[in-house]
């Protein structure tokens, strides 16, 4: 069962849930491994396709690849298919048993779960897969609005603030949200050199190489403990002033910073330093 808030009368009601002890009876290690085959394996796929169409098919089989690729892009999400909300219940389920994931929300009672929330996950890493521990389907936090928006260990920070103008724009809180151990899940590499910077900045995306278990995309089974701070309340502002953005976004990095700082040594790092960059 789900870890019980726990409160001092009129205080915040903190919530521990262990994805460990949540579902540890109802999954396995062949279940857990076929749920993140299905969750992240098809980002290898479609890698491998997209290189195979390129390289290896003729122009009119490789347009029929992208075609194909570009329907599932624009294809609609029936939100309320039985066969996708099990499949998304499974995947959730088995993730969290998986590396285990640990939710730790420092004050429940601040939550309306008919409200709608915007929250800045940090860090982003090369896949913001601790953000499982947030989904509806999971079942951990019952707030079916949330829009999660993911930006070593560092947070780059400081020249993203899309998401801060988002909450603005719509009138809803931003919450900080802090995943330790999401940056060990994976081993990375990308090329170096002010050609690949140049092309980086000109796609504004950076490509990398990254790799999990035997070099598959099955992720290294690592611990994470996902913190969730306290909601920032934010005024509803349809055109907001770089100035007000920067007063928001420093009020998020301050919250998050003190998030981190609280719950560091608790979650097994006490000598973690954070950099906003």
């Amino acid at each position: 069962m789900a870890a019980e808030p726990v409160s001092d009368g009129g205080a915040a009601a903190e919530k521990l849930i262990s994805g460990r002890e949540e579902f540890g009876d109802s999954s396995n290690l062949f279940s857990a491994i076929l749920a993140m085959v299905l969750w992240l394996g098809a980002i290898h796929f479609n890698i491998a396709l997209i290189l195979l169409a390129v390289f290896f098919l003729p122009l009119s089989k490789s347009l029929l690849v992208f075609g194909f690729l570009f329907g599932f892009m624009v294809l609609p999400i029936n939100e309320k298919s039985r066969f996708g909300r099990r499949l998304s219940r499974f995947i959730c389920k088995h993730a969290c048993n998986y590396f285990p994931i640990t939710l730790h929300v420092e004050d429940m009672k601040a939550f309306d779960p008919n409200r709608a929330y915007v929250f800045g996950y940090e860090p982003h890493s090369v896949l913001p897969i601790g953000i499982v521990a947030l989904a509806d389907h999971t079942g951990f936090m019952p707030l079916p609005k949330v829009k999660v928006l993911a930006s070593s260990t560092i947070a780059f920070l400081k020249a993203r603030r899309g998401f801060v103008r988002v909450a603005m724009v719509k009138g809803k809180p931003l919450v900080p949200v802090f995943c330790f151990g999401q940056s060990n899940v994976y081993k990375w590499w990308k090329p170096g050199g002010k050609l690949f910077l140049k092309f980086a900045r000109a796609i504004k995306f950076t490509p990398i190489c990254f790799w999990g278990i035997f070099g598959s995309p099955l992720p290294f089974r690592h611990p994470m403990h996902v913190v969730v701070g306290r909601p920032i309340e934010v005024d509803k502002n349809r055109e907001p002033t770089t100035e007000e953005v920067a007063k928001i976004h420093g009020l998020f990095v301050e919250a998050l910073q003190d998030l981190f700082e609280r719950h560091k040594a608790r979650a097994g790092y006490p000598n973690l330093e954070l950099r906003i960059v």
